[in-house]
């Protein structure tokens, strides 16, 4: 009882000690063995991969001294000029047949089915040969008063690359497109209906702008299969950047080393081809991303001002 009234008349202020706080956890990061084992043997193979090609009989030398040569230079640009065409052909054709797909019309749906199925179904070098030998088919080409002459004379190796990369783009084009149209909700066609505005108008004005955020991202990859894709017109004469540095290498002794400066070219446009599908997908994902994802540019400034301002440091 002493004891307690002691206790009861002393102030609470005084002789108090404050509670201890929990202890500081100490986190110990969890070591992934398995990753660093992945890594030294991807490191070594890569390492081994380079030896070999360094030890390898290959003139490397020859790759800089014909890299910027006319002719090479000359399949640069018909390469481009092709892909460009090409895509042009396919686009335009399969947005066509995307809408004839679409067609409640029994017999342009019918027809787009069956375009899609025959051109996606068989493989684009055998639909060069086919249009570059369709004169035993067809001897003649005649439009009336406009034009008239043999088939072989009118199938040019240009020709036949644009009509068999055209179109065999145009059936998986028209895929693509089709996809892009049905992804849109069907209540914009239906509000667009109800304003009076006919059925074209609303695909151009209403349907389509939205569609293009899908359509864009394939087709870009679709451009940049395209430009790998114009190497097989070498089949049928037409002189590109692989035909280019087929004849190079067969003249200089050096076959293989302009397979590779042609693989480099190719990964050069590719890579240029890349970085045009970014900012044209960042344009088009405007409307449905509250924040864009950050430029290439604006990563690295990022990278760069992360990488000089101290540790724990927070920026104002």
């Amino acid at each position: 009882m002493t004891d307690i009234e002691k206790r009861a008349g002393e102030d609470p202020g005084e002789n108090t000690v404050p509670p201890a706080g929990p202890e500081a956890i100490k986190a110990i990061p969890v070591r992934h063995y398995g990753r660093y084992v992945s890594a030294l043997v991807a490191i070594a193979v890569l390492v081994a991969i380079v030896y070999a090609f360094g030890q390898g009989k290959i003139n490397w030398h020859a790759v800089p001294e014909y890299f910027f040569d006319h002719r090479i230079m000359t399949g640069v640009s018909k390469t481009l000029l092709l892909t460009v065409l090409s895509m042009l052909i396919g686009i335009a054709l399969g947005i066509i047949l995307a809408i004839m797909r679409l067609s409640k019309n029994p017999v342009t749906s019918s027809i787009a089915w069956f375009y899609i199925w025959f051109f996606r179904g068989t493989p684009v070098l055998v639909q060069l040969f086919l249009w570059f030998n369709l004169g035993l088919v067809f001897e003649y080409i005649n439009l009336m008063p406009f034009y008239k002459d043999y088939w072989s004379n009118f199938m040019t190796p240009l020709l036949t690359a644009l009509l068999g990369l055209g179109l065999n783009e145009a059936a998986y084009m028209a895929e693509i497109c089709r996809a892009g149209l049905l992804a849109v909700d069907e209540g914009q066609t239906e509000a667009a209906h109800a304003l009076g505005m006919s059925h074209a108008r609303t695909l151009r004005r209403v349907i389509i702008p939205q569609a293009m955020r899908v359509i864009v991202p394939p087709t870009g990859n679709e451009v940049i299969n395209m430009l790998k894709t114009t190497s097989l017109v070498a089949a049928v004469q037409y002189p590109e950047l692989f035909r280019y540095a087929q004849d190079i290498g067969q003249n200089s002794g050096a076959p293989v080393e302009m397979y590779f400066l042609a693989a480099a070219w190719y990964l050069i446009m590719t890579s240029v081809l890349s970085v045009g599908q970014y900012y044209i997908e960042r344009y088009y994902a405007r409307g449905s991303s509250r924040q864009l994802p950050p430029t290439p540019w604006q990563k690295v400034k990022a990278n760069m001002f992360s990488l000089g301002r101290p540790r724990g440091a927070v920026s104002a």
